[in-house]
């Protein structure tokens, strides 16, 4: 299963935080790949972007595509109470909460899930689109008509999401978007330390130029030229062979 898929994962702190929150998951042998990221000024956000990538890496090996999507799902609720219960126990209105997009692909399908404003991209066949829909306060007033894409990048509460795995609230829910894959798509799964950085033709333009090692490499380059203030995640995924698993 894993040679019909070249990744490549890379995290850096940034530019400004001395301390990494993301994690990223790599798992080719069951066509499963994720970012999470610790919700920045939250309590203890790498506590929970670890215990998202530890239930992620507990999935098993035997399960079909759409096994291991209702296993992300109730893997990813069982998280979510978790870390609610762990926050109450802390006291004071701790939150200890995280962002999670979380790429499943296999039997010549991708299934893309998420809560937050970690994203999910996809190159396939000469278009360049992105996959996730943030869960963020600006995205809301972009949805709204208040905010323009430009604005919203460099709106001073564009670090508020309004969706992430622990969260006070309700049960967790993970949007959804699935859709055919071919040999040569590419996949990209990042932080928004890395959007929030790089622009998306500038994530277009590496993600065409370059191979999964080198293109992972040149997005974490280009963030830190443009002096990323937050971590820094991606990981790239280019499907090979007949794209099944």
């Amino acid at each position: 299963m894993a040679e019909r898929f070249r990744a490549r994962a890379v995290t850096h702190p940034g530019t400004v935080r001395r301390h990494n929150e993301d994690v990223f998951v790599d798992r080719p042998e069951i066509g499963l790949w994720a970012v999470a990221d610790g919700a920045g000024g939250h309590d203890a956000g790498e506590v929970a972007s670890e215990m998202i990538a530890g239930a992620l890496r507990a999935i098993p090996v035997t399960l079909t595509p759409e096994e291991t999507v209702a296993q992300v799902r109730q893997r990813m609720t069982e998280t979510h109470v978790a870390l609610q219960v762990r926050a109450a126990q802390t006291g004071d209105g701790a939150i200890i909460a995280s962002t999670v997009v979380v790429l499943v692909v296999g039997q010549g399908r991708y299934n893309c899930l998420w809560a937050g404003d970690s994203r999910g991209y996809l190159l396939s066949n000469g278009d360049f689109r992105r996959l996730t829909h943030d869960h963020s306060l600006v995205q809301e007033l972009v949805d709204a008509g208040h905010l323009n894409e430009s604005q919203a990048e460099r709106h001073p509460r564009a670090n508020i999401i309004t969706r992430a795995v622990g969260a006070s609230g309700d049960a967790l829910e993970l949007d959804m978007v699935s859709g055919p894959i071919a040999e040569g798509d590419r996949f990209l799964l990042c932080s928004d330390g890395l959007s929030k950085a790089v622009n998306d033709p500038a994530l277009e333009a590496i993600l065409r130029a370059e191979a999964p090692d080198l293109a992972a490499a040149k997005l974490l380059e280009a963030a830190l030229a443009h002096r990323a203030r937050d971590n820094v995640t991606a990981v790239v995924l280019e499907v090979g062979g007949d794209g099944a698993v």
